[in-house]
């Protein structure tokens, strides 16, 4: 028997735990004969579904208090529990060139942290995310929820929605809903460069892309003769962000680049 029944959820950790075991068997039937990595395994319903089908778990756990119930359990002898924030823990303490997917209910603050991280490490998953956040994931140009999360997302992975689960199926209820996506890495990660440039141009969807430009001046580190002079030559300068494709904003963003590298010319 398991003793997280006196246990009360941290909310600086933004811990909801699913009690849905129906969910957790469809988020693990995609971890048949692989190594999983679990972020966040909290009271180990996802965990004890993972090890049943998985060829090895390695559970990621920052609250100490839960890794310790989880290791005193031994659910598995195929799981590996580590204490650590996962933002801290290196690739070499989870054996990353062996994990073959991510399958998680991850804490909702990190949503965007670990999305960060897939991309970078061109790295599957499947993850129980909140609803808003995923109709943010896959909005489309000009409508209400397009942003950078649509942009980076729509270049680097292609997104399948699994099932959605009822704010029910966690304790405590949190407000929202959720889904269970499927993510699978499409290209190699953007540049560091390229994915600052875009996200300052969706900083200011809502304007033309020169004026975008002009107005991200401090962060490209010119005057506004230079960024205006930039915004001149840009692809798409007199259409609004908001209605240009992601492949069009990396397209400007490519471009930028490209004019902000060339060496000026001494007068």
């Amino acid at each position: 028997m398991n003793d997280f029944s006196g246990m009360r959820s941290r909310r600086s950790l933004g811990q909801v735990f699913l009690v849905n075991d129906k969910v957790a068997s469809i988020e693990a039937a995609h971890a048949t004969g692989k190594t999983v990595l679990e972020i966040g395994p909290g009271q180990g319903i996802l965990t004890r579904a993972l090890c049943s089908e998985a060829k090895k778990v390695i559970a990621v756990e920052k609250d100490f208090s839960l890794y310790t119930i989880l290791k005193h359990e031994r659910i598995a002898k195929n799981l590996v529990l580590i204490n650590k924030d996962f933002l801290d823990i290196t690739d070499s303490e989870i054996g990353l060139g062996k994990i073959d997917i991510v399958i998680s209910n991850i804490p909702y603050y990190l949503s965007s942290s670990v999305i960060g991280w897939l991309a970078e490490k061109n790295m599957q998953a499947v993850l129980c995310l909140q609803k808003e956040f995923v109709e943010h994931m896959l909005a489309e140009p000009d409508t209400p929820s397009y942003s950078k999360l649509s942009v980076f997302t729509s270049l680097l992975f292609r997104v399948t929605k699994i099932i959605s689960v009822p704010k029910g199926s966690f304790r405590p209820i949190p407000k929202v809903d959720s889904v269970v996506i499927y993510m699978k890495p499409t290209r190699k990660p953007l540049g560091k460069e390229e994915s600052r440039l875009m996200g300052l141009i969706m900083q200011h969807k809502k304007k033309t892309v020169r004026n975008a430009i002009i107005d991200s001046r401090a962060q490209l580190g010119i005057d506004k003769e230079a960024a205006s002079a930039l915004a001149d030559k840009a692809p798409y300068s007199d259409q609004r962000v908001f209605k240009l494709t992601p492949d069009r904003i990396l397209e400007i963003a490519d471009g930028l680049r490209a004019m902000m590298s060339r060496p000026r010319r001494s007068t």
